[in-house]
């Protein structure tokens, strides 16, 4: 049955994908759907979007009196996803179902010339680390599509990418035209789940970052490194003393194409049990995406086996504690000053449990796509083409942002606060 938007003003929303971020993104959007009307979710596995629904209910998370509406729809079908769009009516997609999905999910926006936001870059489930930018293999060669169809499609509008990406455009912006030098994302999560071995999402994605080679962009070109090789040690607010290593991650290949910044480096916060863990598993090719056959003659994945008998990342919520620090040094001048300034957010995963239950990184990743399919709603960021999120003026999304539970806050010179627009 068509559920046609009864109120132009408001914008419906289909959330694809049913996991912890899923779990986040229905319950902000149920938080607001006095902008973003009628809520859709749709996934392979029907019970997984009933239990997010029940949940959406029990929290009473709705602002205004809704349902949100479940599907069981396979994204890769291409027929059936359009034919899910075109019955429920429904104006933006928020894909934050598995990487291996992007492509799918964005040509058939593209077709139904609906709005687009992503959390992650497109991966092949055959390959890892593509020759950079990885933007370059998949999403961008449908920019023209895009442009010509007049489609909002917002890339990696997660937290990193996302508002990391929001952070360095803000910290680039901050200081001297062509004076930064460096842009240094940290990631550490500093809680704990009390698990043996765990990863906070999808296992297999995951390891999937870590496998391969690091890339990194430094002196304006690409540069190749192991992961664990290059090590940083960092005093960071309230999650203190920190060490982090050089990483790949999705955010360094468009920032590298759209800031002019000779370095631009990802770094992420790992303990020794979990580089002893997972340095073993990699010795011995568990963690390889190409099967192999068994003695008994059967084909298996190595990586899909060891993410079948890890925990599930949506069962550590109950019993995490502690804190995520993530955010962006950016070295250059202000007014001809040598100058550095970190842009970072605090988030808790206790509180992120209470609130949704969720743990602390699906919060971080599920806010800010929320968030900028509001401002779609809005206008504000409808942009009408394919644009990565520092191509986006970042003011609206980060003071949004604030109001809607996750904050950010600036180290600088005059000390640590809350960054506001405009800037108090």
């Amino acid at each position: 049955m068509s559920t046609q938007p009864t109120n132009l003003s408001k914008k419906n929303v289909l959330i694809i994908g049913a996991g912890g971020v899923a779990q986040v993104v229905a319950h902000k959007c149920a938080m607001h759907n006095d902008v973003l009307g009628e809520i859709h979710i749709a996934s392979r596995t029907l019970e997984k979007c009933e239990a997010i629904a029940n949940s959406v209910a029990d929290k009473g998370s709705f602002k205004q009196p809704a349902t949100l509406n479940v599907h069981q729809i396979d994204a890769l079908d291409g027929n059936a996803l359009r034919a899910l769009i075109q019955d429920t009516g429904v104006q933006i997609v928020i894909n934050v179902g598995s990487p291996f999905l992007n492509m799918s999910v964005l040509e058939v926006c593209i077709d139904t010339k609906v709005a687009y936001i992503d959390t992650a870059i497109h991966e092949d489930p055959r390959k890892i680390c593509e020759t950079p930018p990885w933007y370059g293999n998949y999403e961008w060669q449908r920019r023209k599509l895009c442009d010509d169809n007049n489609v909002t499609a917002i890339l990696g509008a997660g937290f990193d990418p996302g508002m990391v990406n929001a952070y360095a455009k803000i910290g680039y912006d901050m200081m001297d035209k062509g004076s930064v030098t460096d842009i240094d994302i940290i990631d550490i999560n500093a809680g704990s789940h009390g698990r043996y071995f765990a990863t906070n999402f999808d296992p297999e994605i995951n390891f999937r970052e870590f496998t391969g080679t690091v890339y990194s962009w430094q002196n304006s070109q690409w540069q190749s490194n192991k992961m664990f090789e290059v090590k940083r040690t960092d005093d960071l607010p309230v999650v203190g003393v920190q060490n982090s290593y050089l990483s790949g991650h999705d955010e360094i290949h468009s920032l590298s194409a759209n800031l002019d910044v000779p370095n631009i480096r990802f770094w992420m916060g790992f303990g020794d049990h979990y580089i002893n863990v997972f340095t073993v598993l990699q010795s011995l090719g568990l963690l390889s995406e190409q099967p192999v056959t068994t003695a008994e003659g059967l084909e298996v994945v190595p990586l899909k086996v060891v993410k079948a008998v890890l925990p599930d990342p949506s069962s550590l919520a109950p019993d995490y504690t502690g804190k995520t620090c993530i955010g962006d040094k950016v070295k250059g001048k202000i007014n001809g000053e040598d100058s550095e300034v970190f842009i970072y957010n605090i988030s808790d995963h206790e509180e992120a449990f209470a609130a949704m239950g969720s743990q602390g990184i699906s919060y971080t990743a599920g806010v800010p796509p929320v968030a900028a399919a509001m401002l779609i709603a809005t206008g504000e960021w409808d942009a009408g083409r394919m644009v990565n999120v520092e191509e986006l003026d970042p003011k609206p999304f980060i003071n949004l942002l604030n109001n809607i539970g996750l904050p950010t806050r600036i180290q600088d010179k005059d000390g640590d606060r809350l960054l506001e627009f405009p800037v108090k």
